[in-house]
């Protein structure tokens, strides 16, 4: 009986042992498996930081914030990839730059120039209250840079009153400066001095800040108004391509222009001109707003003249530059529309692609918003003019960046 008592025990510890086996088995070939397949909540929420792309580094050797995102819509528009890493600058890092704020580096009004690490920046001085107004999303949208829009390399915030927005440096300046006669003032800061643009340039020039509309107005999610496009804010690199600035940051100006309309008694002289008429009375904002002052800016660049000019004569009434253009267009005479064109340029300018430029920025001008084409037809308005424009040999001789300004001094008093 001991010896059946035994060999049940037996058969009991062996089947049990089997069972033991069989279940380690199942469970190393369960976990086999779940190696093997990978965790999809893990890599969606992977995937999802990846896409945001946002990170705070506060380290003092590294202060840096980046800020990135998806690419979506914006396949149509030429982009230059970058990091998006916007700099945290020290108050001691921009005085170093800027030679603490000498008058020597000064560019204009509160904008200086300045030099840190082998990198050129223009640094502007603005309230602190106002750092909140500027629209990053602007400079770092998703994880591209766009060409035609001013580049924000980063932000130096203080505790009191003022801060600091330090953006890409412009070497030739701004459009203003080329186009009414600052140049002679910042020849320290600018390129190429003491010279006109040309009309190929101008009409590169054109195209560029259309493109820039287009890609706030019609790519941007939401869209982006600007609400103060003028020639002082169309800036030129080297190779004079513009680009866009001034974004968010709201002067009194604009507000003040329209409190105290009567040019002769506002100090802001002409920058009323750049202001649609349902801005100006109504407050009404839409793309339209900047459609109306691109229009002008239009104007300036064909003309060379200032958004107002002031009377010759103390009784004359001032002269609009968006009203004159449609009465030389109304009268059809062609001398008048080319007196009318910039002096500084000559003959050296198509006249036909002038003229199509001139109804053009009329169009942009209509007192009716609804009539004025969007940004998106003008860029394809004026690419289809570039890539129209004949090459003649003649103009490629005659046509120069380097020729002496016209009397900038006629044009400065009229600011």
């Amino acid at each position: 009986m001991w010896n059946v008592g035994v060999y049940i025990a037996l058969t009991i510890a062996i089947f049990g042992a089997i069972i033991a086996v069989a279940a380690a088995a199942v469970v190393f070939v369960i976990r086999l498996k779940r190696k093997e397949k990978p965790n999809l909540s893990s890599i969606d929420s992977d995937m999802e930081l990846q896409q945001l792309g946002f990170s705070v580094r506060t380290a003092a050797s590294d202060k840096k914030v980046s800020f990135e995102g998806s690419q979506e819509g914006l396949d149509h528009v030429h982009l230059t990839p970058r990091k998006g890493l916007l700099e945290l600058y020290t108050i001691e890092e921009l005085k170093k730059a800027t030679e603490d704020f000498n008058p020597g580096n000064q560019i204009e009004g509160k904008v200086y120039h300045g030099r840190l690490n082998g990198k050129n920046m223009a640094v502007k001085l603005i309230k602190t209250e106002h750092v909140s107004n500027v629209e990053v999303r602007l400079f770092n949208d998703a994880t591209h840079q766009h060409p035609n829009i001013i580049r924000l390399l980063g932000t130096c915030v203080t505790e009191g009153s003022s801060s600091f927005l330090v953006f890409e440096y412009a070497k030739n300046g701004s459009l203003k400066d080329w186009l009414h006669g600052g140049l002679a003032m910042k020849n320290q800061f600018i390129a190429s001095c003491y010279c006109f643009l040309t009309w190929k340039q101008r009409l590169r020039i054109s195209r560029d800040v259309a493109v820039a509309l287009q890609y706030m107005h019609q790519v941007m999610n939401p869209s982006y108004i600007h609400r103060n496009i003028k020639s002082k804010n169309i800036f030129l690199d080297e190779n004079f391509n513009a680009k866009v600035g001034d974004f968010g940051i709201r002067n009194s100006s604009v507000e003040d222009e329209i409190k105290y309309p009567d040019v002769s008694t506002n100090p802001a002289t002409w920058n009323l001109g750049y202001l649609a008429p349902e801005y100006l009375h109504q407050g009404v904002v839409s793309p339209a707003v900047d459609i109306f002052a691109y229009g002008v800016v239009l104007l300036e660049i064909l003309s060379g003249k200032t958004p107002i000019t002031r009377p010759d004569n103390k009784g004359g009434t001032n002269v609009w530059l968006s009203e004159k253009i449609k009465a030389i267009l109304v009268s059809e005479n062609r001398d008048e529309l080319r007196q009318w064109m910039d002096c500084a340029l000559g003959e050296n300018f198509w006249f036909d692609t002038a003229l199509t430029m001139a109804n053009l920025a009329r169009a942009c001008t209509e007192e009716d918003p609804c009539l004025r084409p969007n940004a998106g037809e003008i860029v394809e308005k004026l690419s289809r003019l570039m890539d129209e424009s004949p090459e003649d040999e003649h103009m490629l001789i005659c046509e120069s960046s380097c020729k002496p300004l016209v009397n900038s001094s006629t044009n400065n008093s009229s600011e």
